[in-house]
């Protein structure tokens, strides 16, 4: 943020890529690359998108389909120069973990460093089911996942013989160009995976968009989070703190759609004045990057959104 001294913290712009999410339709590649590139030329400083298969929020009546996280990610890496790109999260049951380390770096090096690799366990037992992948065992499967992703691109080999995954790698290769590969972000508040998040991840992201996408929903998450770090002997401040949130242009919960009412939390609402000081409130408690779904999702809620951006830039 060199070139914005006074924002107080990244904001990301969330880009749904679900069935209906787009004033009640599909979003196209088009739509998402230009919500994309617009999200870029506006100031946004990051861009994430969602890892499902089928997901039950949405304005369907039966579970939706979604495009496909990495191949989306993947390209939006070539039509972007600036914004950092995240994953809002990854499933590891999805794909095998070696796999996933192999396609954070190819991602990482197409848009030349900027990949935030956001991992989660899942939870929406269909999408197993429907694509023939085990949903047993979740938190394990993770567990051991996470340990062989992170060691992986931490180190450029992996040798690991798990109950649920084997890797026997000598050395990751070509190398994207970190070498260390992207910085690794996990969401939970369970003591396991908190655990592990502060074991084998750069940062955690909490989603207050299913609570009430406000400040004081952070706790008892980041104390958690201190806790966890203070077992396995890190410093809590070497962290990172995320927070995902949604808000509304119109300031009307009403107005979000009966199916985003019915799953979430009220979106953050207020005028430019009071949404200013909700984010310094983030920053002040130890949030640095807060990821938005803009209400309504397309240019125009961006476009909508970009007073908050500017108000935050000049420090008013």
């Amino acid at each position: 943020m060199a070139d914005r001294p006074s924002r107080p913290l990244k904001v990301g712009a969330f880009i749904g890529l679900f069935d209906g999410f787009m004033d009640g339709r599909t979003m196209s590649w088009a739509d998402v690359s230009a919500m994309a590139r617009h999200a870029e030329e506006i100031g946004f400083d990051s861009v994430w998108l969602p890892d499902h298969f089928l997901i039950p929020a949405t304005p369907l009546p039966e579970p939706g389909g979604v495009w496909e996280c990495g191949s989306m990610l993947a390209a939006l890496a070539a039509v972007t120069s600036r914004v950092e790109l995240g994953t809002l999260v990854l499933c590891t049951g999805f794909r095998n973990p070696t796999l996933i380390a192999k396609m954070a770096d190819t991602i990482d090096e197409i848009s030349g460093g900027r990949l935030i690799l956001g991992l989660g366990a899942g939870y929406f037992e269909p999408e197993y089911r429907a694509f023939g992948y085990p949903a047993d065992h979740r938190s394990s499967r993770f567990a051991e996942a996470l340990q062989i992703i992170s060691e992986f691109l931490r180190n450029g080999s992996i040798d690991f013989e798990g109950s649920y995954y084997q890797a026997h790698v000598d050395a990751l290769i070509p190398r994207g160009p970190r070498p260390n590969g992207p910085p690794i972000m996990v969401g939970s508040r369970g003591p396991k995976a908190l655990r592990l998040l502060a074991r084998f991840a750069d940062a955690w992201n909490t989603p207050l968009w299913i609570r009430n996408s406000r400040p004081d929903d952070l706790e008892p998450g980041m104390s958690l989070v201190d806790e966890a770090c203070a077992e396995v002997g890190r410093d809590p401040a070497s962290l990172e703190r995320t927070a995902s949130i949604h808000w509304s242009a119109s300031g009307r919960p009403e107005d979000l759609p009966d199916w985003m009412r019915t799953r979430f939390g009220p979106p953050l609402t207020g005028d430019r004045d009071e949404i200013v000081e909700a984010f310094r409130a983030f920053a002040r408690a130890g949030v640095s990057h807060v990821q938005v779904v803009v209400w309504p999702h397309t240019t125009a809620g961006l476009d909508a959104f970009r007073t908050i951006l500017d108000a935050l830039d000049r420090g008013d």
